[in-house]
């Protein structure tokens, strides 16, 4: 072995390592072109539970075990618009995410185990509010 060789094998590896992030950056991603279902499958683990419709968007939720996952996505895509989500278990506070997005709010988690949940969502001047469900 000569002296330069632990040299010579981390320049190859941190080159190897260079050339995979930008590989990774690089490559096109599906989900901007993705419908709601698709693209939520992707943010949300687990199966869905049930989508509330309302005049200007919908609330996905997803369940993976005792863990519930949502998202709300607008019915038109047209820049951005004021979106929130929240999930909140009984007994437990609301998790919320609100702001102005392009796409959809969330997803958030919860860990709602056996409890009944509360899910909102918005999207501009639509609303949607569960009440208590999945119990």
């Amino acid at each position: 072995m000569t002296r330069g060789a632990p040299h010579r094998t981390a320049a190859l590896t941190l080159a190897a390592l260079i050339t995979t992030g930008l590989l990774v950056l690089a490559a096109p991603t599906s989900a901007t072109a993705a419908t709601p279902t698709t693209n939520a499958t992707a943010l949300c683990p687990g199966h869905k539970v049930r989508t509330l419709s309302f005049s200007t968007g919908s609330v996905q939720v997803f369940r993976r075990g005792d863990y519930l996952c949502a998202l709300t996505y607008p019915k038109k895509k047209s820049g951005k618009k004021t979106m929130s989500v929240s999930v909140q278990a009984r007994g437990s506070r609301a998790v919320v995410d609100r702001g102005r997005f392009t796409h959809h709010a969330g997803p958030i988690s919860v860990h709602a185990g056996h409890r009944c949940v509360w899910i909102r969502g918005s999207v501009d001047s639509g609303s949607v509010s569960s009440g208590w469900i999945l119990c």
